[in-house]
């Protein structure tokens, strides 16, 4: 895989799936908070998992989710080191049922069964990816007005004291029941 097509995963995905516009955030606060809560843990802890590794780390993800969705493999270990996999696993750590053993169970119980079609996992895919997808322009917008670590100086400044301990943090959609 080149660079070329490492890149073309948000575009894609935002394509197939949408994403969160500026502005509707709070909306999508329940997600957003344990996502940009855990990038921030790691960053703070290690300090090398700047704003453009947490980019490359949404990417990795994108390529996990469409990989759980599609059940096609990619090559990304070129893009992959020791700062962008650390981030990688900590916004994982937010929602995903395959990462995260509390969520599967929870993933479980709610749709009584522990075989997840592909159609499920596209719709329950469908806000995590809305929102990295936000994350990642914000990462661009940060970095342009702020230099290489803009993104996680904006975070520290509009919700590091909400921020504490090194514990990931996870959120999960629940769907509306009849």
């Amino acid at each position: 895989m080149q660079l070329y097509q490492f890149e073309r995963i948000y575009s894609q995905m935002e394509k197939e799936f949408g994403k969160v516009r500026k502005g509707e955030e709070e909306h999508y606060a329940v997600l957003l908070f344990p996502l940009e809560g855990n990038a921030l843990k790691i960053h703070r802890q290690y300090p090398r998992s700047d704003s453009r590794r947490l980019r490359e780390a949404i990417a990795l993800v994108l390529f996990d989710v469409k990989e759980r969705c599609t059940g096609q493999k990619f090559d990304t270990a070129k893009f992959r080191n020791e700062d962008n996999e650390r981030l990688e696993k900590a916004l994982l750590m937010a929602f995903d049922p395959y990462t995260n053993e509390m969520l599967k169970g929870v993933f479980v119980l709610e749709n009584k069964t522990d075989e997840f079609s592909q159609d499920m996992l596209k719709e329950y895919y469908k806000l995590p990816i809305k929102c990295l997808l936000r994350i990642k322009d914000s990462i661009d917008t940060w970095e342009k007005r702020s230099g290489s670590n803009g993104y996680f100086d904006f975070l520290e400044g509009s919700m590091g004291s909400l921020v504490q301990g090194t514990d990931m943090k996870f959120s999960m959609m629940a769907r509306e029941r009849n």
